[in-house]
Parts: structure tokens; sequence; C-alpha cells
């Protein structure tokens, strides 16, 4: 197997977040499902943007949080996700290239504005989404470079990948690249709502093999199975794939596989302010600890530590170095 350039190569929808602090008065006004992730068109995206207050602004979207915490420890990243050559795309493609991730999907030089999710933060620490897929459905499957593709020793997909149509074939286009290099692929199942939508065609690639892994949080998780009781659920989605990775919040996580289940419990936190990443910060530790060789457990601890800096602020990118932070506690990066 050739050399690999990158550690993680993420696909994903490139979405600028917006995040502001409010109360749950705001979303019953709006007719927001606290804790969810509704798509919105540009009519209620300005809407939105013209009730809420003070946001914090910065280069978003699921994947592309992970691929900057897989950065942030230290490891190689990559980054494929479409913005519009618009005032907005181009800060992301500033933001997210001074994190140290390699970004270079060409954007579009028309269509919709580089995409938007709003996140209302409520005081105890949830975050509301709604989100204006704009330029980021214009990503195809001619976005997917095979040399970048082989080159990564994981491809890491999220489920909010599936909404936009021609972003499917995108996704297929990469898993079968990755595969024929002998290269890992991973999905993030995203959100219970995305669930609902895909549920099928979720099960369908977990069981086809066109993933290798599926990180998913406990609502996702009954959300796939359709049941209430986890044991069922777990037991079930080792049946479905080679390795499932299951956050349940301040409980740690399951990482399930043939080999048995691991129980890795959470990192202590001082005060929870904002949810918003702790998935997907989760699965960077994570996947820098399967990169690394570092066995399941010590990839749990390296996720639950990455999830608890970046739920101690606001936004989803963490503000303290990783690497440092693994160092620290003993961890291997």
């Amino acid at each position: 197997m050739a050399e690999a350039k990158y550690d993680v190569l993420g696909i994903g929808n490139a979405i600028f977040d917006v995040l502001v602090k409010t109360d749950e008065k705001f979303l019953s006004d709006h007719g927001m499902t606290k804790g969810g992730m509704s798509l919105i068109d540009e009519a209620r995206a300005a809407s939105i943007y013209r009730d809420m207050g003070p946001a914090t602004e910065m280069s978003g979207g699921s994947a592309a949080n992970t691929i900057v915490g897989i950065a942030g420890f230290g490891a190689r990243a990559a980054y494929v996700g479409k913005v519009k050559d618009d005032q907005i795309g181009r800060l992301y493609t500033h933001d997210i290239r001074a994190a140290g991730v390699a970004f270079d999907t060409s954007p579009a030089s028309d269509g919709p504005a580089t995409g938007c999710s709003y996140i209302l933060v409520t005081d105890d620490g949830e975050r509301t989404m709604n989100t204006y897929l704009g330029a980021a459905q214009e990503l195809t499957a001619d976005d997917i470079d095979a040399d970048e593709v082989a080159g990564a020793k994981i491809v890491y997909l999220e489920g909010y990948l599936w909404d936009p149509k021609s972003a499917k074939e995108a996704f297929v286009k990469a898993a079968t690249i990755a595969h024929g290099a002998g290269r890992q692929v991973a999905l993030t199942l995203s959100d219970a709502f995305c669930v609902d939508r895909y549920r099928d065609e979720f099960l369908e690639l977990m069981r086809k093999g066109t993933v290798d892994l599926v990180f998913a949080n406990e609502a996702e998780l009954h959300a796939l199975y359709q049941t209430s009781d986890f044991d069922t659920a777990l037991r079930q989605l080792r049946k479905d794939t080679k390795l499932g990775v299951v956050t349940r919040s301040e409980k740690g996580c399951i990482v399930a596989s043939d080999d048995g289940v691991v129980a890795v419990p959470a990192s202590a936190i001082d005060r929870l302010v904002d949810t918003t990443g702790a998935g997907d910060l989760f699965a960077a530790g994570f996947l820098v600890g399967l990169v690394r060789n570092a066995g399941y457990e010590n990839a749990g601890r390296l996720g639950a530590l990455a999830a608890s800096e970046v739920i101690q602020h606001i936004g989803a990118r963490p503000l303290a170095s990783l690497k440092e932070l693994a160092k620290k506690n003993g961890l291997p990066v």
C-alpha cells in the first residue's frame, strides 16, 4: 500500500456557523424543535438572522469540525466541501486552512450562496440548528480527487451529505476509491432526524460494507433501529458494521466490534456551556487514536477529551491545543 499523504480526509457540507445564545421563547416563537437540525431556505435564513442577537461566526459543518480537531491533535488532515466564491466562502476557506487543514475544493462561481447554519444555544447548553445548505449542495462526484482520497488512511463522511443528491454520488465514489486503495471509510450518522430521513439507506451502506466504522450518539442509534432498548440496538449495530462507536454524553462511549464491547468514561468538565460540536470532536479524537494504533480504549479517551474541551465554551472548534491536552493527560498522539 502506498504511503499515506493524510491521516484523515473528511467530506461534508461546508457550512458557515452563526452561533447565538438564546432562550426557549425564541425557539417557540420561530417554530423550532429544540435540539434538532432543520433544513431551511434562504428566506427563512434571513428572517432568523434578522431576529437573533449578537453572534459568534466561524467556518463549520460536521465533518469540517472533526477534521479541524484532527489537525489540532497534530495529525495530517484534509477536507472536501463546496463553498461559493463569495465573501463568506472566502472567509470559510481562509479559516479552515488557518487551522492546518488542506482544503482545495474549487469554489462555485455561480448558484446559491455559501451555506450557513444558524445555531441557537439555550442556557442548558443544548443547540438547535437551522441549516441553509446553499453552495454545499453543489458538491458533486467531480469534486472527488481520486489521488487525494486514496492518499488518506481514513475517509470520514457525514450523514448530512445524504441530503443533497449529487453529494450522495460523491460519497459513494469516495468510499469506492478508498476501499480500492485498501483504506478505511468512516461515517457519522449526524443527527436523529437525518437517520429518520435515510434509515434504510444508512443500513444498506453499513451492511454492504460501503462504510467500515460508524459513529452514532444514543438518539441516532435508537432512531436507526427503531427501538428504545439500548442493548438491543447495540447488538444489532455489532451485526451490521465492523466497528461501531456510540457516544452517551456524560456516560462516556461504547466501542462495539467483533472482539467485544469496550466502555470508556467521559472526561470530567467544570461546566457545560454549548454542546455544539461535541460529537464532531469526539470523532476527531477517536480517529486520531485509530490512525495511531492506540487501541480502542485510548481512542475513546482521546475522543472524550476533545469533546470535553469543546463543550466548555461557545462554538464547535477547540480553543486549546488538543495535542498538548492529550500529552498532559498521558494519552498517545
